[in-house]
């Protein structure tokens, strides 16, 4: 199931983590509750040459947005500033039970710098009120959640896009090809 995504789709706008979770609330919040499981995961960035950065961040959600700060300077903001595409993996836990899945979400990371208000939701929400004084922050435009499971004996995706509905397909252990449940 080898699939190449056009260039519209590569280009096609994000949305926002409320829009998200306005579009499908239950998988969103299932999401979001496996990231809030551990606080770090791995977020994969370009370098200049184009080949992958994966590092350790954590994922904030709050007022509506899923956010992602670093450290000034840091490659992988400087990496974001370059090329804003990014994808990111949940912590898996430890062991190998995928306790509430595998979940990634891919998009472009949109640098927050010259909106006071913007800044103020972001910090609003920052425990006991401390800002770092420098630091890289960023929204995350969402182009695809991803989520994958095993129920019985198949491994089943979910996946979900702007302006698409939800899509779940299954594969089981044999050579049957993968099937599409229906939608809605």
């Amino acid at each position: 199931m080898t699939r190449t995504h056009t260039r519209e789709e590569l280009s096609a706008p994000g949305a926002s983590w409320a829009e998200f979770h306005q579009a499908e609330p239950g998988f969103a919040e299932t999401v979001e509750q496996r990231f809030r499981k551990y606080t770090h995961h791995v977020l994969a960035t370009l370098r200049k040459d184009g080949s992958p950065r994966l590092t350790g961040l954590e994922a904030d959600f709050r007022a509506g947005r899923m956010w992602l700060g670093m450290m000034p300077n840091s490659l992988k903001a400087l990496d974001l500033r370059r090329d804003p595409r990014f994808a990111m993996h949940a912590n898996p836990g430890s062991g190998t039970e995928m306790d509430g899945g595998d979940v990634r979400v891919s998009g472009r990371a949109v640098e927050v710098t010259d909106d006071p208000e913007e800044m103020a939701s972001w910090a609003a929400g920052v425990p006991d009120g401390e800002v770092p004084e420098v630091f890289h922050l960023f929204r995350a435009e969402v182009t695809e959640v991803v989520r994958v499971t095993i129920e019985g004996e198949q491994i089943v995706f979910r996946t979900w896009r702007p302006g698409r509905p939800l899509r779940t397909i299954r594969r089981g252990n044999d050579d049957a090809p993968p099937r599409e449940d229906p939608v809605g």
